[in-house]
This record gives C-alpha cells, sequence and structure tokens, in this order.
C-alpha cells in the first residue's frame, strides 16, 4: 500500500513513528508537506500535483495538519478525499477539532463534565460574565488558542477586566471558565 504522511516536518517524533510502523508492515510511506502541494481543480479529475509528479498512486493519507496551517491543509485531505484516497481523519473532523467553541458546546450536550464556560461577542458587562461562572477566579481563553497559548488565570475581577479589555480591544475572541482548583488525591500504602 502507498501511503503518505502529510506532515511539514518528517523528523517529529511522531512522524517518524508513523513511518516506522507503516514501514514494518510492509508499506511504501512517503512524507509530504501539504504546503507544496497544488490542488488541481477540473470536471471529474481531481489532482493533486507534488514537485514534480501527480500524486495519483497513493491508497491511504495520514494527515498531521497542524493549526497554523489548518485551511490550506484541509483543502489538501479534502482534495485527496475527492480523489478516493482513503483518510485516517477526514477534512471536516479537523475543521471541527479546531472549533473550540463547538467542541464545548457539543461535549456538554453529550452530558461530559466541564468547567461552566462563556462565550459571548465582545462584551463590556464583565460582572455579568463572571457571574454566570461562579465568580473570580476564572480562566480566560482565546477562542482561536492551542496548546495552552492564549490562556489566562484571572484570580480578581480587576484582572477579568483587564484581560477580556485587552482581548477585545484586538478583537480576538475569548471564553471565560469557572476555576477548578485541582483535587488532591490520597493514596494510601504507595
Amino acid at each position: 500500500m502507498n501511503i503518505v504522511i502529510l506532515s511539514r516536518n518528517e523528523n517529529l517524533y511522531s512522524t517518524r513513528r508513523l513511518i516506522d510502523e507503516a514501514e514494518n508492515r510492509g508499506h511504501d510511506v512517503e512524507v509530504i508537506d501539504p504546503l507544496k502541494c497544488d490542488i488541481i481543480i477540473e470536471q471529474e479529475k481531481p489532482t493533486i500535483y507534488y514537485k514534480d509528479r501527480y500524486l495519483n498512486y497513493v491508497n491511504a493519507i495520514i494527515p498531521r495538519i497542524g493549526a497554523s496551517v489548518t485551511f490550506f491543509g484541509c483543502a489538501v485531505v479534502r482534495q485527496f478525499e475527492m480523489m478516493n484516497v482513503f483518510t485516517t481523519v477526514t477534512s471536516d473532523a479537523i475543521l471541527r477539532s479546531r472549533d473550540k467553541l463547538r467542541s464545548f458546546q457539543r461535549l456538554s450536550k453529550a452530558g461530559i463534565g466541564m468547567p461552566k464556560t462563556v462565550f459571548t461577542n465582545y462584551s463590556r458587562d464583565v460582572e455579568e460574565v463572571l457571574n454566570h461562572v461562579g465568580g473570580p477566579p476564572v480562566i480566560i481563553k482565546l477562542l482561536e488558542g492551542t496548546q495552552g497559548l492564549g490562556v489566562v488565570l484571572a484570580e480578581s475581577k480587576n484582572a477579568a477586566e483587564s484581560v477580556l479589555e485587552a482581548f477585545n480591544g484586538l478583537q480576538a475572541r475569548a471564553l471565560v471558565q469557572e476555576y477548578i482548583k485541582k483535587l488532591k488525591v490520597l493514596i494510601y500504602g504507595l
């Protein structure tokens, strides 16, 4: 089977592990940078061109699309989907996973425990937002932040106001969540 791993860096540990496991199972594996792909849209003949060749021999792809390249990376995955190439993660799934607000809404509907969360459209009424989550301290998260970037612990009303005013001034959408202290677990006998 011809497998393409869509990754910007074949030397990343996670990408190397995928290569090793696929090769151990007898597959031909190639790492392709999705940002170097040309998407050719033609009636009933979707194709992808990479460097000096068409990728019409690919049986399966493993997308490793980073948050900073979501739009184009998903376009490449979607083009492979149009070519009837198997993908371990669909373009729609990648896009849904990058939507933090939608993810929280779906978790809540599914009954999964999570901190009480408020999303507002640049609200100036910080006190009301804080009341919705039980008051300070609160966690404030940028809606587009990833991997812990854009996450702030606001321990007071004044701190929350300052952070929200700064985010509002940058027109950066934010979520406000109740702060949940870590639970200390005591394990006896260990």
